[in-house]
Formats: C-alpha cells, sequence, structure tokens
C-alpha cells in the first residue's frame, strides 16, 4: 500500500502550517485566506481530513484543538525530487540554478549551506559508528 500524499490544496495549508507551527484553524484559516476569499468551513474540513490522512496531528486543549504538521516540507522535496528527477539530486540541484538567476553572491552562499549540510552529515555518522 502506498504512502498518501498531499493535494495541491492541502500542500497550500502545508505551507502555512510549516510557518506557523502548532495552529488552531482560526489561525490558519487567517494565513491562508487574509482577505477572507476561502471559507473558514472548508479550511476546518481540510485540516481534518489531513488529520485523518496522518499529514497533521491534533492537540486538543478544553474545546480548542490545535493542529501541528506531520508531513514535512522534507518529505515533499524528496517527493518531489524523487517523482520528478527519479531521485538524482544533481539534475535538480542543475535544474533549479538553470531555471533560477542565481547570482555569484548567492551561489556562494549554496556553497557555504552545502558545506554546513555536509559537515551535519559527517558528524552523524561519526555518532553511529
Amino acid at each position: 500500500m502506498t504512502t498518501p500524499t498531499p493535494s495541491d490544496r492541502e500542500l497550500d495549508l502545508l505551507k502555512v502550517m510549516w510557518q506557523l507551527g502548532e495552529a488552531k484553524v482560526r489561525d490558519i484559516h487567517e494565513a491562508l485566506c487574509p482577505d477572507g476569499e476561502c471559507a473558514f468551513t472548508t479550511v476546518q474540513t481540510l485540516v481534518r481530513i489531513m488529520c485523518r490522512k496522518g499529514f497533521v496531528k491534533k492537540r486538543s486543549e478544553g474545546r480548542t484543538d490545535y493542529y501541528t504538521p506531520v508531513y514535512t516540507l522534507e518529505k515533499a522535496t524528496s517527493r518531489f525530487v524523487d517523482k520528478v528527477f527519479d531521485g538524482a539530486l544533481d539534475k535538480f540541484v542543475l535544474s533549479m540554478l538553470s531555471a533560477e538567476n542565481v547570482s555569484p553572491e548567492e551561489m556562494r552562499e549554496l556553497e557555504k549551506l552545502i558545506a554546513k549540510a555536509r559537515r551535519a552529515k559527517q558528524e552523524d555518522r561519526e555518532k553511529g559508528s
């Protein structure tokens, strides 16, 4: 059985929730639809469906429910790379660098981030040995 993946609309809610962290439906609704372009009940229904699917978890405090994303940005990114680039991270990065107008300063910052990630992976491996 395959693991469910979020729909486009569910991803819209997850993006808001990744920014908010734990939040009430009202907070999610206000962040997603600041000008009231979608109904509160629509957001409420989507959040409940996402909870059933395991994309978010619910914590109740009195009569108030708080929701936290379980489906992470990293999971979404990994799925995208797997689906679109057959898991080839190098192809994904090269595609992004070709598609975007990346300045030399941004390239240097990316190199620093890669070096930092490399060190963290190495430390994790050393701890696991």
